[in-house]
C-alpha cells in the first residue's frame, strides 16, 4: 500500500471520529440537580470524548434539587452509548472537632434515550448511586422518564432532625423574651431607659420625634 493510500484509509477512520466528537448538531442543554438521599453532595458533569464539555459544580442538599447551571452538550440526535462521566463529592455527618468528611467519587453512565435534546437531569438516588436522563419535563410531570416519580420525599428521621432545629431557634426566642419581661417587672425604669439609651445611640434622629414636656414613667407592674 502506497502512502497516499495511507493517508486516505486514516482519513476515513479519523473523520467518523472526530464527527463524533464535535457535531455540528450538538445542543447546549441546561443542568439541575436532585437528590434523593440523605447526603449533601456537589457534582459536576464530563464529556468522556471531550473534556473541555463540561458544567455543574453547585451543592445539593439532602432530599433537595438544585438550581439551573449552564451548559452541558448534547448530540442533537440520541445514539446508543452516549457517556457521561459524573464526578461527585457527598459529605458524611459532622465530626465531634467540627469537620466534614467528604468523599471524592466518579462514575460513567450511559445517558437514556432522547427525542430531542433537553434539560439533564443528574440523580443521586435514595442508595448512594448516581444517574442521568435528558427531559424537558420536571420529577413530578407525568412524562417524567426517571426511575423515581416525583420529587425527593425526606425522610422521618431527617423532618424531625429539621422540627428540632426550628424548635431549638423558636425556644431561644422564648427564653429572650421571658428575660426581658422578668427585667420589665423587676424594675420597669430601669429597663425603659436602657432600651431609649440604645434607641437614641443607634438613631439620634429618633428623640427629634417627641416633643412637649417630659414624660414621667410610672411602675406600671
Amino acid at each position: 500500500m502506497n502512502g497516499l493510500k495511507r493517508v486516505a484509509l486514516a482519513g476515513t477512520l479519523v473523520l467518523p471520529m472526530l464527527a463524533s466528537c464535535n457535531d455540528s448538531n450538538d445542543v447546549p442543554v441546561n443542568v439541575h440537580g436532585i437528590n434523593y438521599s440523605d447526603q449533601e453532595f456537589t457534582y459536576v458533569l464530563q464529556d468522556p470524548l471531550r473534556p473541555s464539555n463540561q458544567a455543574g459544580g453547585e451543592t445539593i442538599g439532602r432530599y433537595g434539587a438544585g438550581g439551573t447551571m449552564c451548559c452541558f452538550t448534547l448530540p442533537g440526535k440520541w445514539r446508543p452509548g452516549i457517556e457521561i462521566n459524573i464526578q461527585y463529592t457527598y459529605y458524611l455527618p459532622k465530626k465531634p472537632d467540627g469537620s466534614l468528611p467528604e468523599i471524592r467519587k466518579s462514575t460513567v453512565v450511559e445517558l437514556p434515550h432522547y427525542d430531542e435534546p433537553q434539560e439533564l437531569w443528574v440523580l443521586r438516588n435514595a442508595d448512594g448511586s448516581m444517574g442521568i436522563v435528558s427531559s424537558i419535563y420536571q420529577p413530578d410531570h407525568p412524562k417524567w422518564p426517571g426511575k423515581i416519580k416525583g420529587w425527593p420525599v425526606p425522610s422521618l428521621e431527617y423532618r424531625r432532625e429539621r422540627w428540632g432545629l426550628h424548635m431549638e431557634h423558636e425556644m431561644s426566642g422564648v427564653i429572650l423574651y421571658e428575660n426581658l419581661l422578668t427585667d420589665l417587672k423587676e424594675d420597669p425604669l430601669k429597663r425603659a431607659k436602657e432600651s431609649w439609651d440604645y434607641k437614641i445611640r443607634s438613631d439620634p434622629s429618633f428623640a427629634l420625634k417627641f416633643k412637649g414636656q417630659k414624660i414621667q414613667l410610672t411602675r406600671i407592674f
